[in-house]
């Protein structure tokens, strides 16, 4: 086994998250944006400078091969997504698409040559923040997810993702498709939650991802003065919205004790302090290891919705956004994480994910496994999140020497 360039790891990670920067030291960076364009070119002469073999995708996926000594074996593939929240942290993604490319350079210093060829990624759009659905890129490369559906996505400007690939210069002329077939692949991620640091363990080795399910319901009501019209005429699209928003926060409690669901974005029009709201838009998701709870949560929004709005006298419309099934990680990536583990002799423990991440989608192309790093406080998708250098490196550590061990 090897180690990692520690102050280099950390001062990569430093200037990846100076393209974003908030004034709170977090990251704002959202797919396809300026930002996203700044750190996609300063990525994409990092790995030239590696010396990788470049190729763009039509999706805007990035990759960069390093050669193995068997002209047919098929690669190893590492990386994650550089994109982020709106007021994100910089360890989330970022952390894996860094200790990618730090495999690859310590690779190349230290003169080790591998069987299978090594390909380093950063994958568009695994937040879902700007464009629905979450993990895009990787789920168009995957076969999960239709290619001219997804450039037909809108922004809440209205721009489409085939318009931003084009006017940060990130939509490639390659198939977003496999090119070849894959030997197995590992993610690097911080945890986004608690375990590990409530458990004081080094590093997470992660044995699956939850199912998830996310989707829109709007009703739609009447506009109207909201100081001469009665109440008992009124039909408020948003008392409806009201009424599904407490019931989503409630259902998790009957369906399982791992389900977790929550309503996260609403809009409202026309949005005025004295006209009753006239049509109200609210996104809703749910998460278990359980795909059959998954499904029964999205069942029941639809009766809680249609509930809410006979109360009201609405109409509504529901729509989904996206739904992963859950992963079950096989035993040959998830064997190689935890001998690197045991070898450095850091303490681990096994975990399933909580979030989805583009592994999800990645699994369905080959072996896949994921190495999480420590989250303090398991806060995440927010400024505060914060993993200490040492964590970083543990981990990156975890996920170099068990990428370099399926590649050999």
């Amino acid at each position: 086994m090897f180690n990692l360039d520690k102050q280099r790891l950390i001062d990569t990670m430093e200037t990846q998250a100076s393209f974003g920067r908030t004034e709170n030291g977090g990251l704002n960076r959202l797919a396809l944006s300026d930002a996203d364009k700044e750190v996609r070119d300063w990525f994409l002469d990092a790995m030239e400078e590696a010396g990788l073999e470049v190729r763009i995708d039509e999706m805007g996926n990035m990759f960069g091969r390093r050669s193995g000594t068997d002209p047919g074996a098929d690669p190893v593939l590492v990386g994650s997504h550089l994109d982020s929240q709106p007021y994100g942290g910089i360890y989330d993604g970022a952390l894996g698409v860094i200790a990618a490319l730090e495999l690859v350079r310590s690779l190349n210093e230290e003169g080790i040559e591998t069987t299978h060829p090594i390909e380093i990624v950063n994958w568009t759009n695994e937040e879902g923040s700007r464009f629905q659905p979450v993990m895009q890129g990787s789920g168009v490369w995957a076969g999960e997810i239709d290619l001219e559906t997804e450039y037909a996505k809108t922004d809440d400007a209205g721009m489409t993702v085939e318009e931003e690939l084009e006017r940060i210069g990130y939509k490639g002329s390659v198939p977003a498709e496999p090119t070849t077939e894959y030997d197995s692949a590992v993610e690097l991620h911080i945890e986004q939650g608690p375990q590990l640091d409530d458990k004081g363990k080094d590093v997470g080795i992660v044995t699956g991802i939850v199912g998830l399910s996310w989707g829109a319901v709007t009703f739609e009501g009447e506009a109207e003065h909201t100081g001469t019209t009665p109440m008992q005429g009124r039909q408020d699209s948003l008392v409806a919205a009201a009424d599904l928003i407490t019931a989503v926060r409630r259902l998790p409690g009957r369906l399982g004790h791992q389900t977790v669901g929550s309503v996260g974005h609403i809009d409202v029009a026309p949005n005025s302090i004295n006209i009753v709201p006239e049509i109200t838009t609210v996104t809703w998701g749910f998460r278990d290891p359980d795909d059959d709870i998954v499904d029964r949560a999205r069942e029941q929004v639809i009766v809680e919705a249609e509930a809410a709005a006979n109360r009201e006298g609405v109409d509504v419309e529901w729509e989904d956004r996206a739904r992963s099934s859950s992963i079950r990680f096989p035993d040959r990536p998830v064997e190689a994480i935890r001998s690197v583990a045991d070898g450095f002799d850091y303490d681990s423990m096994e975990v399933f994910s909580g979030a989805v991440h583009d592994a999800a989608h990645v699994s369905k192309v080959c072996d896949t496994a994921m190495v999480f790093a420590v989250s303090e406080d398991g806060i995440s998708h927010n400024e505060e999140e914060y993993t200490s250098w040492e964590d970083c490196y543990s981990a990156a550590n975890v996920l170099a020497n068990a990428a370099l061990r399926l590649a050999e």
